[in-house]
């Protein structure tokens, strides 16, 4: 298992001005393309496009590289990871993931079941045709805490760092529905980049960083799935060695099945426990999926031909193809040395004719002195697409915040370096926030009601 702190530094390749401070970009994929995820290396060997030099596919819907010592030096201060898809031959509403490998220092490419690796952010491809516009969809992560790991001095000196971009998608039905598709394994262009706000390098010896599930299939029907047959819950064990002055938990679980009264589209609550005390409840899905409805370009079972209402969306939407799937931060605070068990339980999950899973990635976080959230004041860090629709943004006087759900939330609006600039409440028929006084740049908005959401915004 691979344990120790981890910290990020950030140095440009690109920059550029925000008005707040200079921000540097670091480029890992540029319309890298993916094929037929059912198929083998070999068997497309002929028709695949080959790869730029120190990429390598390790599928035909994996592609993976190795950051340099530069790249990672320049990554740190406040970090966003972007995403952006560009539709191939691929119609249907499929799963992509980003991930971080750890190789021994200098070993060259991998396999990656020989390896350890997390799962650092999960997305839904949409229905799209690559002949009608929009042809791409972007998806963008807030990923601060990622510096505690690409910068961690143990872990650099043990192990190089490979960023996965990992696309599944199968051409088939675009080979006889898509102009343009027949006969092609290709599915989708794939682009990411980070960009962070530091570019001062620094170095961490003070944390603690303990992987613990990388996509287990979680179900209630085999044993290696679940903790107990016919229910749908899973725990495990892992030791802490020194006091922490601050940890925390990163999940990402997203259900899957589309079978008839299946798991895909249900919104189930999630109950998780650290040692029997419960340290997050939560039901995925989102208010309304008819923000990403844009970019669902070929006709499907899921966006009918008209919006629906949010009452509609909510009565069976745990799925939303182009849409983010949230990376869920449990805060835990200041932590004793000792044994812990994760459990996570689903209990009403179904699984109609033993089909379908809850893949659960989870990694866990501390640091031995300080704190993991690094002077920002927010205690939970999602993703930009969650439950809450903030729109426009960049925004110049008006910020209009669609909740997902009727509570009476407070929310808090601070800049980048952690100062409060606004806060107040917002309730379901006053979703306005009156943003004139900020001077321009980039700010977090932080909303607490049942859950947390931490949205970035920008003044313009």
């Amino acid at each position: 298992m691979v344990k120790k702190a981890l910290l990020l530094v950030a140095a440009p390749l690109i920059m550029f001005s925000t008005g707040v401070r200079s921000q540097h970009v670091v480029e890992v994929f540029d319309k890298v393309l993916f094929y037929d995820g059912y198929n083998s290396l070999e068997g497309l060997a002929d028709v695949m496009t080959p790869l730029p030099e120190g990429f390598f596919r390790l599928r035909t819907s994996l592609i993976t590289t190795k950051l340099s010592e530069e790249q990672l030096n320049r990554l740190s201060g406040s970090i966003r990871m972007d995403i952006t898809l560009k539709a191939a031959c691929d119609n249907y509403d499929r799963v992509g993931n980003v991930n971080i490998a750890f190789v021994s220092k200098d070993s060259g490419l991998y396999d990656p079941n020989d390896v350890q690796r997390i799962e650092i952010a999960r997305f839904i491809t949409p229905f799209m045709n690559k002949n009608r516009q929009p042809d791409t969809v972007p998806y963008s992560y807030q990923v601060d805490y990622l510096k505690h790991i690409f910068q961690d001095r143990t872990l650099r000196e043990q192990y190089d760092f490979w960023i996965e971009l990992d696309i599944f998608g199968v051409p088939y039905a675009a080979n006889n529905e898509v102009i343009g598709c027949s006969g092609r394994s290709d599915t989708f262009y794939g682009t990411l980049y980070f960009t962070s706000t530091s570019s001062e390098s620094v170095s961490e010896d003070n944390n603690v960083f303990i992987p613990l599930f990388m996509k287990h299939n979680l179900n209630n029907y085999r044993e290696s799935a679940t903790d107990t047959i016919g229910k749908t819950t899973k725990s495990i064990s892992f030791t802490v060695e020194q006091n922490l002055t601050d940890a925390q938990l990163v999940l990402i679980t997203s259900n899957h099945g589309a079978n008839a009264g299946g798991e895909e589209y249900n919104r189930r609550w999630h109950y998780v426990y650290l040692n029997n005390e419960e340290v997050l409840r939560y039901r995925p899905g989102r208010t309304s999926c008819e923000p990403f409805r844009k970019y669902n370009t070929q006709p499907n079972g899921i966006y009918s031909l008209y919006p629906r209402t949010d009452a509609e969306w909510q009565s069976f939407s745990n799925w939303c193809p182009g849409d983010v799937i949230d990376t869920r931060i449990i805060k835990l605070g200041a932590l004793s040395a000792g044994e812990y068990v994760f459990r996570i339980e689903v209990p009403q999950a179904v699984f109609v004719g033993k089909e379908g899973y809850i893949p659960l990635s989870l990694y866990f976080q501390g640091k031995t002195n300080g704190t993991i959230a690094e002077n920002t004041g927010i205690s939970s860090i999602m993703n930009n697409n969650t439950s809450i629709i903030v729109h426009p943004n960049p925004v110049s006087t008006e910020l209009h915040v669609k909740l997902a759900t009727p509570e009476t939330v407070n929310y808090t609006i601070y800049n980048v370096i952690g100062q409060i600039v606004l806060q107040g409440k917002l309730q379901k028929d006053s979703e306005t926030i009156n943003v004139e006084s900020l001077s321009k740049g980039m700010y977090f908005l932080k909303i607490a009601g049942k859950e947390i959401r931490t949205v970035k915004i920008v003044r313009d």
